[in-house]
């Protein structure tokens, strides 16, 4: 995925809300959801997008379904913008 979709599934709120929860750790839907007070079909949209994206992983374990956040591609996002000086200078 280019830098320009990359950029336009980090524009919305809530995708990056789910990032932020991600950090602490993997979760499972349900609890993404609830957190966030969304419909499943919403977190499912998001998680569609996210994952088109490579930034979260999927994990399926007995009936549940856990994801986590893939940080190599936010390290390569953030090499990408510090060429242009964006950050840490």
């Amino acid at each position: 995925m280019g830098e320009s979709n990359l950029f336009k599934v980090l524009s919305d709120r809530q995708r990056r809300d789910i990032l932020v929860m991600l950090r602490k750790g993997r979760m499972s839907a349900g609890e993404i959801a609830e957190a966030l007070q969304i419909t499943p079909a919403a977190l499912s949209y998001h998680l569609r997008l996210l994952k088109s994206a490579d930034l979260v992983m999927e994990y399926k374990y007995k009936n549940y379904v856990y994801y986590e956040i893939n940080t190599s591609v936010l390290q390569e996002l953030i090499l990408w913008v510090e060429q242009f000086g964006g950050m840490g200078q």
